[in-house]
């Protein structure tokens, strides 16, 4: 079993928020694929990294699901229209083999 993790940021580039509708639908696809989810969204997570020399920050919800095999392609695509759609140079997800007690 996999723990699958999405670093969900909740700003554009721009530093505009993302509209909870689209937020809702990235949710809403993943509970009907995978059958539930949990998210992190009260308190944002605060990502900071350097890029060229400059310091970003975004902060993020953490979204994960728990699934019995990954499907690589599948997620590969999810996130590639995850960067378009909230206009993201790179979306982090990331995956932790796990063992449910």
């Amino acid at each position: 079993m996999h723990l699958v993790q999405i670093l969900l940021p909740l700003a554009g580039n721009d530093g505009a928020s993302i509209p909870e509708e689209i937020l809702r639908d990235i949710r809403e696809e993943l509970i009907a694929r995978f059958g539930g989810l949990t998210a992190y969204v009260r308190a944002p997570a605060h990502g900071v990294w350097a890029h060229e020399g400059v310091r970003q920050k975004d902060d993020i919800a953490v979204v994960e699901v728990m699934v019995e095999m990954l499907e690589d392609d599948w997620w590969r695509d999810f996130r590639q229209r995850l960067e378009r759609l909230l206009d993201q140079q790179s979306v982090v997800i990331r995956a932790f083999e796990i063992r449910r007690l």
